[in-house]
């Protein structure tokens, strides 16, 4: 299937107005892993015809990492180059598939000037399925899954059964980690953690949270963030390489349409 994506300003200048706009985020931009996040979620949008544009070459970081390594100045300038690029074509609503543009674009651009309407992908696709414009293969999926709920979107934003619906309704195969929902464990990478080295003698987090998803026998490892992909999937390399994949939810989806 080719994928169609189009730049808001290859449709401004058709006069054309997409419904929403696909905020692709840094690691979707450039993490080789994560553009394949990118392009799955990009399948779906093509399949259920949903009207949307990129920023493309206009899309900055949000600002996320440097605020939350205190770096307020630096989040500001980044925030309102983005806000003034997106007021420009007239954006209300925001898609993302990264809970971290999601929860900075959702919760702290509106101060700034920024009042955008923004959905995560889990409930994206959730409504898609709902309302019948992509159709998905029921009960396709035969291996056991476990959900990891990244920080920004659970404890962060209180979204943990939309994942889990779409997860659910592809296998019945699904086991929860005994730390789940508002009692997860991070994935060691949020609040700019994932740029640093972990302390000697203490073990790395994302490895704790890897094992516990080991535990529960899965063959596939779910996640809604490029961030906790790198962190679970480096965690798999290097407890057991190939027991298991990691896999985010647009992935799943997209690998399970009809």
């Amino acid at each position: 299937m080719q994928l169609e994506v189009k730049t808001m300003a290859e449709l401004s200048e058709k006069n054309i107005t997409p419904d929403f706009l696909y905020w692709v985020g840094s690691a979707g931009s450039f993490d080789d892993r994560a553009k394949k996040i990118t392009r799955a979620f990009v399948k779906v949008l093509n399949y259920a015809n949903v009207s949307f544009g990129v920023l493309g070459v206009e899309e900055s970081t949000s600002g996320d990492v440097a605020k939350r390594a205190g770096n307020e100045f630096l989040f500001q300038m980044q925030a309102l180059a983005n806000i003034e690029v997106m007021n420009s074509y007239n954006i209300k609503k925001i898609i993302t598939t990264c809970p971290h543009s999601f929860n900075i674009l959702k919760n702290e651009y509106h101060d700034l000037g920024g009042n955008y309407e923004v959905n995560h992908h889990t409930e994206f696709i959730l409504d898609l399925i709902d309302s019948k414009k992509i159709t998905i293969s029921q009960n396709s999926i035969e291996d056991v899954m476990t959900y990891h709920d990244p920080c920004y979107l659970g404890r962060g934003n209180n979204i943990y059964n939309q994942p889990r619906e779409i997860i659910k309704r592809l296998s019945k195969n699904f086991i929860e980690m005994p730390r789940n929902k508002r009692n997860s464990l991070c994935c060691g990478a949020g609040g700019a953690q994932m740029f640093k080295e972990a302390e000697k003698g203490n073990a790395e987090i994302n490895i704790v949270r890897t094992q516990e998803a080991l535990d529960t026998k899965s063959k596939i490892i779910v996640t809604g963030c490029p961030f906790c992909n790198t962190m679970m999937t480096d965690g798999v390399k290097n407890i057991n390489e190939g027991a298991a994949f990691v896999k985010d939810i647009a992935e799943v989806v997209a690998e399970s349409l009809i």
